[in-house]
């Protein structure tokens, strides 16, 4: 089966304040507009995903996948063509979910819907936590998670070229109670960022930044909830395995 190599940018501290701006000779971004971006994004991956689905090919996955990677990438360094390339990654990425999707459909039956719901249902929680300041955002949690995403990261990338040599990584795929824990803990995390997805919105607008961060910002979200459902999706296979 497919390994998901889960990677997530988020712009640090020390970045933010890098790119806060004071000209008057530009529009600045605001948390209206990222959210109105993340909308646009999520209905371009939604309508790509469909295709996705109908069109499942080892190419779709794999192509979507890294082509979205790419994209990824290129907008960590190149910020400013975020409105250009988030549609772009919204348009790869949803080829990539709408393949995997029907795979695990295919082979799992239901879980499809379940993932939708419980991943819909952890963003509504997380953005109320986060509007109560149950958990704050501070530079410590804001470092914790960011390396505790960076280790996963590296841990699938691991497993992603270890799959190539005929070595499966213990447990990480297993469906036993290790298996199983690993997966919760993956999703605690994923969890976790979209804390920060949230506080990059509001950061940007305090700080100034120029609007193109809106899709930046908003693609990071976008990027959060992909990770977030694909993770939920292998832990509902997992616990439906014989």
């Amino acid at each position: 089966m497919f390994k998901f190599k889960s990677n997530n940018p988020i712009i640090n501290e020390s970045r933010i304040e890098k790119m806060s701006y004071t000209e008057v000779d530009y529009v600045p971004m605001t948390v209206r507009g990222a959210i109105d971006k993340t909308f646009i994004l999520f209905f371009i991956l939604l309508a790509t995903t469909v295709i996705g689905f109908q069109f499942s090919t080892p190419l779709v996955v794999y192509g979507g996948a890294i082509g979205g990677l790419i994209v990824v990438i290129i907008s960590v360094f190149k910020t400013e063509k975020s409105p250009v390339l988030a549609p772009v990654y919204a348009i790869l990425e949803g080829l990539f979910v709408g393949g995997i999707s029907a795979m695990y459909s295919y082979s799992f039956g239901g879980i499809i819907s379940q993932a939708v719901i419980l991943t819909f249902s952890v963003l509504i929680m997380m953005l109320i936590v986060y509007r109560l300041n149950i958990i704050p955002v501070t530079n410590k949690f804001r470092a914790g998670i960011v390396m505790a995403t960076g280790a996963i990261a590296l841990v699938y990338v691991l497993s992603f070229v270890l799959h190539f040599f005929g070595i499966q990584m213990p447990y990480l795929h297993d469906g036993g109670m290790i298996g199983i824990g690993i997966s919760l803990f993956i999703i605690a995390i994923a969890a976790m960022n979209l804390l920060l997805d949230f506080d990059n919105f509001e950061k940007g607008e305090q700080r100034g930044m120029p609007q193109y961060m809106e899709w930046f910002f908003a693609m990071g979200l976008i990027i959060t909830l992909v990770w977030l459902y694909i993770e939920i999706l292998r832990l509902l296979s997992k616990l439906n395995r014989d």
